[in-house]
C-alpha cells in the first residue's frame, strides 16, 4: 500500500516535469509552448486553452483562434508578455505566432532551464522517498512491521526511487537533444 502511494506521488512529480518540458521552446512549433500562458478574461485569470483553439499551421507557425473577439487583445498581450519570448500577430480573431530560430546562446539557456526543472523533480522524488522511509520507520517503531519487512520494503522504495531518477535523466537527455537540434 505504501509503495503504491509513493509511486503515485512520484508519477505526479514526473508528469509535472514533462509538462514543464513541454512549455520549453525548441525552435519548432508545438501547442505545448503556450500551455502556461494565462489570459485575463472577464475579470479572471484563465488558461489560454479555455480562450480559443491552439493549433500548429506548419513547423514554425502556431495559431490561436480566439472564440470571443473581446478577448483577442488580452490574449495577444498575455502571449507577448509571457517568458516564452514570442511575438503574436493579430488577424481578426486569429492570432498567428511565428516561432523564430533559436540562437546557440538561447538554446543553451533553455537547456539550463530544462536541467533546473529536472533537478527540482529529482529533489521532489527524493523527498517522497524520505517520507516513505520515515513512514516505514514509524511502522517498525509501532511494531506494525518487523526488521526484515523494513529491510525489504526499504529496498523496494529505493528501487522505485532509482527507477524514477533514471526516467528523469532520460527525459532530460532527450529534451536537451531536441533543444540543441538545429
Amino acid at each position: 500500500m505504501l509503495l503504491e502511494n509513493l509511486k503515485k506521488k512520484m508519477n505526479a512529480a514526473f508528469d509535472n516535469l514533462l509538462k514543464d518540458f513541454g512549455g520549453l521552446r525548441t525552435g519548432r512549433a508545438s501547442v505545448t509552448i503556450l500551455d502556461n500562458i494565462i489570459v485575463e478574461a472577464y475579470g479572471n485569470m484563465t488558461p489560454l486553452q479555455q480562450i480559443g483553439t491552439v493549433g500548429v499551421s506548419d513547423a514554425r507557425l502556431l495559431t490561436v483562434q480566439v472564440w470571443d473577439s473581446s478577448l483577442v487583445k488580452p490574449t495577444e498581450i498575455a502571449i507577448r508578455n509571457s517568458p516564452v519570448g514570442l511575438s503574436p500577430v493579430v488577424d481578426g480573431q486569429l492570432i498567428r505566432i511565428a516561432i523564430p530560430e533559436l540562437s546557440e546562446e538561447r538554446r543553451n539557456e533553455i537547456c539550463k532551464l530544462a536541467g533546473k526543472y529536472a533537478e527540482q523533480t529529482r529533489i521532489s522524488i527524493l523527498n517522497i522517498r524520505r517520507d516513505g522511509m520515515d513512514e516505514l520507520k514509524n511502522q517498525l517503531k509501532n511494531k506494525e512491521i518487523t526488521e526484515d519487512q523494513l529491510k525489504k520494503m526499504s529496498d523496494d522504495v529505493q528501487k522505485l526511487t532509482d527507477e524514477f531518477v533514471k526516467k528523469i535523466d532520460s527525459s532530460l537527455s532527450s529534451k536537451e537533444k531536441e533543444i540543441m537540434k538545429v
